[in-house]
């Protein structure tokens, strides 16, 4: 009975190291947020002091066809943290400026994002 229990209970000891050994590469992998703002995210901060904090007001990572409607508000910082997509930010005088992946902008209190729209092209 003890030759049975012996490789179970090595089995079970061999997929516990495993899974520690799966959960340490992919930790290891997890890229760092960046201002508050993690991947695969692209992040709006209100003013200066939000930014440096990390404290984005808002943040969205889906990519769609059509732009979603941010809230139209000035806008000092917005981060892509997204490694090959782009984001399309829609301004509120119709017109649009493209963020490339892994990227961030400055707007003065001049300009309001109203709109956003991620792509999956890496290019703008």
């Amino acid at each position: 009975m003890d030759s049975v229990r012996k490789p179970a209970r090595l089995a079970s000891v061999a997929l516990a190291a495993a899974a520690l050994s799966l959960t340490g590469l992919s930790a290891a992998h997890a890229e760092p947020a960046t201002h508050g703002c993690a991947y695969p995210y692209v992040c709006f901060y209100v003013d200066e002091h939000a930014y440096e904090a990390g404290t984005p007001i808002t943040k969205y990572r889906d990519v769609t066809s059509s732009y979603q409607t941010v809230r139209s508000r000035p806008h000092y910082h917005v981060v892509n943290t997204r490694n090959d997509d782009v984001a399309h930010l829609r301004l509120q005088d119709g017109s649009s400026i493209c963020l490339p992946p892994n990227t961030e902008t400055v707007f003065s209190n001049a300009y309001s994002v109203t709109g956003i729209r991620i792509s999956t092209s890496s290019t703008c």
